[in-house]
């Protein structure tokens, strides 16, 4: 857990949230909040930076000796990845899939098991399962068969540049013309109901949902285009 979660924890209590609803803030099981709380003051005595440093403090009581070629990871790299993690998850992305994604991005050739990047992130299989289902459904990354030893390995490459936006720009062209039929039905509900006039878009409703859905429809074919233009610049 990093410091920005559990500055998240002491936010939440602060705001009087259960410990099930700063769970599901955080993506994590409500028992780890609970146990994180319990042991670090209770709600009334929590403070993010104490218990920040008590947990390192009992990682390294408990750490297994290193070897001599063993080194520390560096402290740069770590920052890159929680700040990556916190980019995603400013973006839209719940927090652990978050973490699966720049894992896999920044891992060395971009390809990984399930139970390498439950080692990892040192997160429960069933975690990391919801994950990449949600990844691979964006285009994200992608699902390989080891026929041989009977496996998931999950890849991300430049081909998910690629994907991830073809699905996003489909997405929003399927948002437009929902928008602009929204636009019409509702349009001819309002304008039968107000005067029995000829059905079409001359209402306040009607003109938003159309010109909206035109614009969504418009990026939406851009991006399309675009992808297809600028794809040979993904080896």
């Amino acid at each position: 857990m990093t410091l920005q979660d559990r500055r998240r924890i002491a936010a939440g209590l602060a705001e009087g949230r259960s410990y099930a609803e700063i769970a599901r803030r955080l993506d994590r099981p409500t028992s780890t909040i609970s146990r994180e709380i319990g042991r670090n003051g209770g709600p009334a005595g929590y403070r993010p930076e104490r218990a920040h440093q008590a947990a390192a403090r009992r990682a390294r009581r408990g750490a297994p000796a290193r070897s001599p070629e063993a080194e520390p990871r560096d402290r740069k790299v770590v920052e890159v990845e929680e700040g990556a993690v916190e980019l995603a998850v400013g973006m839209g992305l719940p927090r652990m899939v978050a973490r699966v994604l720049i894992g896999l991005w920044l891992s060395e050739d971009g390809r990984l098991t399930a139970a390498e990047l439950s080692r990892g992130l040192k997160v429960s299989p069933a975690s990391i399962s919801m994950a990449v289902g949600y990844l691979a459904q964006q285009g994200l990354i992608r699902r390989e068969r080891d026929p041989q030893r009977r496996r998931d390995i999950y890849v991300v490459d430049n081909d998910a540049w690629y994907h991830s936006t073809v699905i996003g720009a489909r997405q929003t062209l399927a948002a437009a013309e929902l928008t602009k039929a929204a636009g019409q039905t509702l349009a001819a509900a309002e304008l039968t109901k107000a005067a029995g006039q000829t059905l079409g878009l001359d209402t306040p409703v009607g003109r938003r949902l159309a010109r909206g859905g035109a614009f969504l429809e418009r990026i939406s074919l851009d991006a399309l285009a675009s992808a297809e233009r600028w794809r040979d610049l993904l080896p």
